[in-house]
């Protein structure tokens, strides 16, 4: 079967956009099938560095196709932009990129409401929107009769779409306050500049289903790209702290349209330790001097917001729970160099929740608020590894610690990264490991 995809098992930022790029030699397509501009992939080749919201990672590399699918929101105004940036430093992109017509757009209003709606609901602790308009994309996704999709900008009733959901929208903002009441939507500019972007993109706008069957039913190697993490799948992820699609493996399918059948190797991603962004619980976060640390090694800002991200120590239960909620086959493991350093380094093996060792992740974010992580302390490595190419050249501890990071999710290292540039990698094929562990121990429900 010619399938594989790259999952991230926690909350997004795992590095993914590193993988993407060097797996794509082995590949003829890269497919993005889910969120949208709030989504950042970083590169680092040759001393040049590339970050990219919507397009694949894959695009830096010549002779491959690039798809973003019906799975995505797409800001029209963001994917030009990223198209300008790339050519502008000599990445071909026409003939190479494709853009789904079923995609969802975003406009102004749903940047609007995105803001709005942050401030107005949040009731404390911010979910974390990146203000883009991705979630009330979403929204009108699912709503139905609000959403236009990137094909509909080609038909000729879309001016009249679009003032049928401008008059809606104006509507819905008198009713949140003075200050949605003055936003101005004047549909004549949206329409005109949304025709704009239109001829622009008309060229990359196909039937991506259809052409994504028809590669992989005659045998096309395809590559599907991940964004977010797993832990911040709108269903199974820490809700309501989560994004507002599918971005666990279970979102490949739905938003590609490739069955899951055609997947044979499923990466799961995970960086050496624990990241998140915006609010929810963090079980391992460190807020002391090891949080520091790697932040600062781990230049933990983030790609699009450059928002500093909270650190802590490897989360294993919940890396477990993704990793097979993802169907994951391996592990590749990034970003190993910024743990260097160390004295000793902690894994989180199990939770205590009020008293009792659980060694599942909880489904309600009230009972993760409530968790303690119960650790096992690993000895650190005080070398720079970040010149090794072979995994039996990493210290003792290091390989160590991956192994133990194996053991726990119950899938072998078989990737493992030590530095931001496509050469700092290590390929190894380690002993399979068995992908069986305890039960885990599971609370009664509350009216046993």
């Amino acid at each position: 079967m010619p399938g594989t995809c790259v999952i991230g098992l926690q909350w997004g930022d795992e590095a993914k956009g590193k993988l993407v790029d060097i797996l794509t030699e082995e590949h003829e397509i890269v497919v993005r099938y889910q969120g949208g501009a709030n989504a950042g992939h970083t590169v680092v080749s040759n001393g040049q560095t590339w970050k990219l919201s919507l397009i694949p990672s894959g695009i830096l590399r010549d002779g491959v196709s690039c798809v973003v699918t019906g799975g995505v929101v797409l800001d029209p105004a963001s994917v030009i932009k990223e198209i300008d940036g790339l050519e502008s430093r000599g990445v071909r992109v026409d003939g190479k990129l494709r853009l789904s017509d079923r995609a969802h757009v975003v406009f102004p209003w749903h940047i609007a409401e995105d803001r709005l709606l942050d401030g107005i609901v949040s009731g404390g602790e911010a979910i974390g929107t990146t203000g883009r308009g991705i979630g009330p994309c979403y929204r009108d996704k699912v709503g139905r009769s609000l959403a236009v999709r990137l094909g509909d900008l080609y038909r000729d009733d879309f001016r009249d779409r679009i003032g049928h959901v401008v008059d809606v929208k104006k509507r819905l903002f008198a009713g949140w306050g003075a200050e949605a009441a003055s936003i101005e939507l004047d549909a004549d500019a949206i329409h005109s500049q949304y025709m704009l972007y239109a001829r622009r993109l008309e060229p990359l706008v196909c039937d991506t289903t259809a052409y994504l069957l028809d590669s992989i039913e005659s045998g096309g190697r395809l590559l599907f790209e991940g964004a977010q993490g797993a832990l911040l799948d709108i269903d199974h992820g820490t809700f309501p702290y989560v994004t507002s699609s599918n971005s666990s493996g279970l979102g490949v399918a739905s938003g590609s349209g490739v069955p899951g059948r055609w997947i044979d190797r499923v990466i799961g991603v995970v960086k050496a330790y624990s990241t998140r962004v915006g609010g929810g619980p963090m079980p391992t976060e460190q807020i002391n001097a090891v949080g520091e640390h790697l932040r600062e090694r781990g230049r933990e800002y983030g790609t699009v917001t450059m928002r500093p991200r909270r650190c802590g120590w490897f989360d294993a239960v919940a890396a477990r729970y993704t990793a097979r909620l993802s169907g994951v086959d391996e592990l590749a493991v990034m970003l190993l160099d910024v743990l260097s350093g160390l004295d000793e380094i902690r894994i989180c093996s199990a939770y205590t929740i009020d008293g009792r060792r659980v060694e599942h992740f909880p489904s309600h974010v009230d009972d993760l608020r409530r968790a303690e992580p119960v650790y096992e302390t690993l000895p650190g490595w005080q070398e720079d590894i970040s010149a090794i190419r072979r995994y039996d050249d990493l210290p003792a501890a290091a390989r160590r610690y991956l192994a133990r990071i194996g053991e726990l999710l119950g899938r072998p290292v078989s990737i493992v990264s030590v530095g931001p540039d496509r050469e700092q990698t290590i390929l190894a094929d380690r002993p399979a490991v068995s992908k069986s562990w305890p039960r885990p121990q599971h609370p009664a429900p509350a009216n046993a």
